[in-house]
């Protein structure tokens, strides 16, 4: 069983990848769902469905196609003139109804349409790869919360989702950011240590041993913008993403499941 929240989380992190976003748009289910999103109560899923749409907007082509969605104007219109939200969230909703309503540019690589907002910290990350990790030590939520602060402390990581029945976890990184940087600061925690999740030729998942002593690990001077929500025990099932591979098919696998949840929560 899925919730609003992990739906919408785990749409944004697909979103985050390019080759995901006119799949996503195209999808039946998908774009509605996320129009209805724009009002629900929770304030988490309501910014996480902004950063989803704002995602989805990086690709000109879909902007049309999003405009004229049933609801979807309207829906950020009320949005940003609400005033018992956070201004986080009226901002960013702002900035999609401009790039939504803005008249269409014949040259997609304008100096505007480089303009990042500072609450979408992976829009300026274009440079990017994913990591799976098996964290041995990843029994219980005391040990994620362990897991959360060592990783939001490594300067370079922009997102990361945890499956806890496989005690994985699908890290964002900046495509400079060493891999045994995430080792280190994950071994620090003196209970939980790392191994990368890969596939051999033969395509088997295997464990790649990471060094995690003598690894300088540069830290952040603050939190991020953005921090992943919490996900429902229910969430992190095999449904959730656990390796590159399935963002590559946003078709398929998740997406589907993600469009079904949408379809039986909203429609009869």
């Amino acid at each position: 069983m899925m919730d609003a929240l992990s739906v919408v989380s785990q749409l944004r992190d697909l979103a985050s990848e390019p080759q995901n976003r006119e799949a996503i748009v195209q999808d039946q289910g998908c774009l509605p769902g996320l129009v209805l999103f724009l009002d629900h109560k929770n304030p988490d899923v309501l910014f996480a469905t902004l950063q989803t749409l704002r995602y989805l907007a990086e690709l000109t082509p879909n902007i049309s196609t999003m405009k004229n969605e049933l609801g979807m104007m309207v829906s950020l219109e009320n949005l940003m003139e609400r005033e018992d939200i956070s201004v986080d969230v009226t901002a960013l909703a702002k900035e999609v109804f401009g790039i939504l309503s803005a008249p269409p540019r014949p040259a997609p690589r304008s100096p505007e349409r480089k303009k990042k907002s500072q609450f979408f910290l992976n829009s300026s990350n274009k440079k990017a790869k994913s990591v799976t990790l098996h964290i041995q030590g990843l029994d219980s939520t005391d040990q994620r919360s362990l897991c959360e602060e060592a990783l939001l402390k490594v300067r370079g990581v922009i997102s990361f989702t945890f499956q806890m029945a496989s005690k994985r976890c699908t890290v964002r990184i900046r495509s400079d950011l060493p891999t045994e940087s995430l080792a280190s600061a994950i071994a620090a925690t003196k209970v939980l240590s790392a191994q990368q999740v890969v596939r051999n030729e033969a395509g088997e998942e295997v464990f790649l041993p990471l060094n995690s002593s003598g690894v300088e690990v540069q830290q952040n001077a603050a939190l991020p913008d953005y921090l992943p929500e919490e996900e429902s025990p229910q969430a992190e099932a095999d449904r959730a993403i656990s390796r590159t591979a399935a963002k590559e098919d946003a078709s398929g696998g998740w997406l589907n499941a993600a469009a079904g949840f949408l379809s039986k929560t909203f429609y009869w």
